[in-house]
């Protein structure tokens, strides 16, 4: 058994399919399929149960991958701290990122990072979804909230307040609204989790908390469809600052009821193990710590923001 053979044997995990696996690690699929045979001769059981069509996990399997898997990633750390003692970064960084802060901010600033690290690539998966680490091959993610999952480790980035906000269009056409119950009339842009529309705005002030039912004709999963939309004069959205950034501080939007503020979160760069945290990542991270200091500084200046997002 070689130690590139347990690489084979977690991708064939991970697509279920010894030809998928191959691709994937751009090898032939008998040598795929010679690999796995030789791990498995060698611990003495099947790790996959195989059928005409498909390929499952055997019981034994299950028992190992996950040793199989945190012995791949401690030796990657361990090679990967030493390139870093030399000052060595490279490597790929898998990462996960939410669409519209992902597009429109991360990816111009992952560029920037691959020219200062040349042997550095980066796999993006874009998506406003729940990443989940195994299934979509994800090292890290850098997501909006705290980790739910005591079995993650993670850096809180910055706080995030959300914001409020239309074109000055829109509310010449459709009146600037003052209070919560005000917004009964407008147009409301919606954000969808999955089949849950998120139409219940919640705002607080030192009076107490406001929970509204807007009404709206535009809904979508996609955040940064979100953000067009209200660009576009199309209605009311409720946005991280972070992901309306650039349209405020160019005056594309600005923001409403500003003595009433929508439940703020917080950015955090994820990873699913201790294993997962390389010196490029803690590199990526501290760049992005700059790089969205930078922005909130640049709101705060402007007044857009309290400087008590910096709390």
């Amino acid at each position: 058994m070689l130690l590139e053979d347990l690489n084979v044997v977690l991708k064939v995990a991970e697509f279920r399919s010894i030809t998928a696996a191959a691709a994937s690690l751009d090898m032939r699929t008998a040598t795929a399929s010679a690999a796995l045979k030789r791990v498995e001769s060698s611990l003495g059981v099947d790790l996959f149960v195989r059928t005409t069509r498909h390929l499952r996990l055997s019981a034994a399997g299950e028992r190992y991958l996950p040793h199989c898997q945190n012995a791949m990633q401690t030796l990657e750390l361990a090679k990967q701290n030493v390139k870093g003692d030399l000052d060595i970064i490279d490597g790929e960084l898998r990462i996960g990122l939410s669409s519209d802060l992902g597009r429109n901010l991360v990816m111009p600033w992952l560029n920037e990072f691959m020219q200062n690290y040349p042997k550095l690539s980066v796999r993006a998966n874009i998506t406003d979804s729940n990443i989940d680490f195994y299934r979509d091959s994800v090292d890290l993610a850098l997501r909006y909230g705290s980790p739910n999952d005591a079995s993650m480790y993670g850096f809180k980035i910055c706080n995030v307040p959300r914001i409020l906000c239309a074109t000055q269009t829109y509310l010449t056409n459709h009146g600037t609204p003052t209070h919560p119950h005000d917004l009964a009339s407008h147009n409301g842009l919606f954000y969808q989790l999955q089949d849950i529309i998120k139409d219940v705005w919640v705002f607080s002030n030192k009076s107490g908390e406001y929970k509204v039912k807007m009404k709206g004709k535009h809904a979508s999963n996609d955040g940064d469809l979100v953000r067009r939309w209200c660009i576009a004069d199309q209605g009311l959205a409720v946005k991280s600052c972070l992901d309306m950034s650039t349209d405020l501080l160019n005056g594309n939007v600005v923001p409403v009821m500003a003595d009433f503020a929508p439940t703020p979160t917080e950015l955090w760069l994820v990873f699913p193990s201790r294993q997962s945290i390389t010196p490029a990542a803690r590199l990526l991270r501290d760049t992005i710590k700059t790089k969205c200091h930078e922005i909130l500084t640049q709101m705060v200046n402007t007044g857009i923001l309290s400087n008590k997002v910096f709390d």
